[in-house]
């Protein structure tokens, strides 16, 4: 791929000032990135792969895939949308700085799981009936949704591709495990539906937290894992920052599922109440169901029923009143605990570590 891009642009810098103190194990660090910076550089050095990556397929395809990333609008003039936080190929690129390796040798493996992430979210808003993506319509209510599930079929063909054709030592196990992942995520998403059959009495928190590991964590850890193979780290250090990825993208569920009952629409681009309104089992809905309360069980019998004028907010509040916000910010903060044990495992020394922690601070503590 010929590119202009500086790619010295890539990595983060080191600020000039202690941006704030973190725990990590026993030590207190300076922690001297920030997650936006991280982010940033993410993006500015994967958007070349995945841009160069769409622009390879076919017109149909490509058109609603530029269209889903943000870049084209639906007549295909050209946008200048939000393609997301690029946190899973940031985590890629953050692990191969953490134990040692050049995150630019990895950037089109951080490309790939960005790919594996937006087929995702292709078919998840079909399946889901989401009509709301990024603050604009999804693909599937512009295009169809047969063209919105072939594009994602293609993104996901692309990452395995973008792996294929990597000379990097660690693409064939990268490509493996990523390939293991995506597995992973269609055993969540079947489980998610399995369970969005089922009445409201019918769901346990084991169940749940499962599936979130699944649907979630897996991606996350996958990427970290990713990374670490590209750094040339053994298995023990391999499967720690999975382990470390996992419980932070099961962190990050539970903060999801939270703001996707309370959080601002003008902010999150969905409307308000939004998993209320498709009844959605998420976990703070589940643990309000299970608690044994009268509010979870007036929750179940809103649950039950044809939604009524006023129901989403009582909905809100019986939740809120059985404690299932509370169980969901407090299991959040034990699982992010567990990321930190896996983290330390993995790298030792904090100040390596700490690009990895700011980033899983940044999805634990976003509030939209």
């Amino acid at each position: 791929m010929t590119d202009t891009t500086d790619m010295t642009e890539c990595a983060p810098r080191p600020r000039g000032r202690v941006l704030g103190e973190r725990v990590l194990g026993e030590q207190v660090i300076g922690e001297a990135y920030e997650a936006a910076e991280i982010l940033s550089a993410a993006r500015l050095c994967v958007d070349p792969e995945l841009r160069a990556a769409v622009e390879s397929l076919p017109g149909s395809l490509r058109r609603i895939a530029l269209y889903h990333f943000g870049w084209e609008h639906a007549d295909g003039t050209p946008a200048a949308g939000n393609a997301g936080k690029a946190i899973r190929p940031a985590l890629v690129l953050a692990a191969v700085r953490a134990l040692g390796g050049d995150p630019l040798s990895a950037v089109r493996a951080a490309a790939a799981v960005e790919l594996t992430h937006n087929f995702t979210l292709l078919h998840d808003d079909v399946m889901d009936r989401d009509a709301t993506r990024r603050h604009r319509p999804t693909a599937w209510t512009v295009f169809g949704d047969s063209d919105a599930i072939l594009a994602g079929d293609a993104l996901q063909a692309l990452a395995q591709r973008m792996l294929a054709e990597d000379p990097h030592p660690g693409a064939p196990a990268a490509a493996a495990r990523l390939a293991a992942c995506v597995v992973e995520l269609c055993a969540g998403q079947h489980a998610d539906c399995v369970l969005e059959s089922r009445g409201p009495d019918e769901v346990s928190l084991a169940e749940c937290l499962a599936m979130a590991e699944a649907k979630t964590g897996a991606l996350l850890g996958c990427a970290c894992a990713i990374g670490a193979a590209y750094a040339g780290a053994g298995v023990d250090t391999v499967e720690a920052l999975d382990g470390f990825g996992r419980q932070a993208g099961l962190a990050f569920q539970l903060i999801d599922d939270v703001i996707g009952i309370w959080g601002d629409p003008a902010r999150t681009g969905k409307p308000a109440r939004a998993d209320l309104a498709v009844r959605k089992k998420s976990l703070p809905v589940v643990a309000a169901l299970a608690s044994g309360t009268p509010e979870g069980a007036e929750l179940a019998g809103l649950y039950g029923r044809e939604p009524g004028q006023g129901d989403l907010e009582r909905m809100a509040r019986a939740v809120e009143g059985a404690g299932g916000r509370d169980w969901a910010q407090l299991h959040a903060a034990d699982r992010m605990s567990r990321a930190l044990g896996e983290l330390a495992r993995a790298v030792p020394d904090p100040e390596r570590a700490g690009g990895l922690l700011a980033l899983a601070e940044f999805v634990t503590r976003r509030s939209h």
